[in-house]
């Protein structure tokens, strides 16, 4: 064989390998492709295998068909009530018409600059006319609903399907806390010093009432004292008359041995006349006379 013959045959088997792996190319199943010649779209692939190109003058991108996600940096968001909050939103989705969102963004890094735009201003359209309360209890599914649906308007733009949208986190600023913290804390002493107030109140009129009770339960009781020591001394009175009417002279001895009792105490001095009719039954005891 000349060298001719062998210089060609080497030339081809340089060029044919070249050819091929130029012209062949793999579209995995968890990718879409598109064919681009020149910079051109001119065919989408959503079939996985093996396919042909146009060596040279045509190339290949991929797009992933699996959901993806989407998380912009944190941004602080004005509240309705002008309270400022940092939220930090991300978004699932799909590329379901890879040529639409080539046309659009051409490449994820693109997507997720302009998107994350979007995204971050539905977030801050729907905070806007929302309380902080509202993140917190059941209206936040409403919130959510509100940025979801605002998001989903523009996904048909870029060629994506929105699978899910989420506030992940969301803080107060350094300031706006230590605000927030402020008013709180002015809110709950002003609260402590209301029930501080009405508990004294309540504490007055019980004592009040305690009070009129009681002086109402003296004064019965003295009421009741009166009339049961009046009653018992009228009826003394009734038994000594009686005792009186059956024998006068005990009855007098009687009322003079209880006048010695309340008289004649321990260390009590006297000056009477020895025939004083205080002591007329001094003179009539036994052994007297003596």
């Amino acid at each position: 064989m000349s060298s001719g013959k062998l210089l060609a045959l080497g030339v081809i088997f340089l060029v044919v390998p070249f050819t091929l792996t130029g012209t062949l190319f793999t579209v995995h199943q968890t990718q879409n492709a598109i064919v681009l010649q020149l910079g051109e779209p001119k065919r989408v692939i959503e079939d996985p295998g093996l396919h042909l190109k146009l060596p040279f003058i045509q190339n290949v991108v991929f797009y992933d068909n699996r959901v993806l996600d989407i998380d912009p940096p944190a941004q602080e968001m004005p509240l309705v009530n002008q309270l400022r909050i940092i939220v930090d939103a991300f978004a699932r989705y799909r590329i379901v018409d890879p040529l639409k969102f080539y046309q659009t963004v051409r490449t994820e890094i693109g997507f997720r600059d302009r998107f994350g735009t979007i995204l971050n201003g539905s977030v801050r359209d729907a905070l806007g006319q929302a309380q902080l309360a509202d993140l917190l209890t059941v209206k936040r599914v409403e919130v959510m609903q509100q940025i979801s649906t605002g998001v989903s308007l523009r996904a048909p733009d870029f060629g994506i399907d929105i699978i899910d949208v989420r506030i992940g986190r969301t803080d107060l600023p350094e300031q706006t806390s230590q605000s927030v913290y402020n008013r709180m804390r002015s809110e709950r002493l002003a609260q402590a010093a209301l029930l501080r107030a009405q508990g004294q109140e309540a504490k007055s009129r019980i004592e009040a009432e305690a009070d009129r009770e009681r002086t109402i339960i003296i004064a019965e009781a003295e009421r009741q004292a009166q009339i049961s020591l009046g009653q018992g001394e009228a009826e003394s009175r009734t038994i000594l008359n009686a005792a009186h009417g059956q024998d006068a002279e005990f009855y007098g001895f009687l009322r003079s041995m209880e006048a010695y009792r309340a008289s004649l105490g321990e260390g009590t001095t006297m000056v009477l006349s020895p025939d004083s009719e205080f002591f007329r039954f001094f003179g009539d005891l036994p052994g007297s006379r003596q």
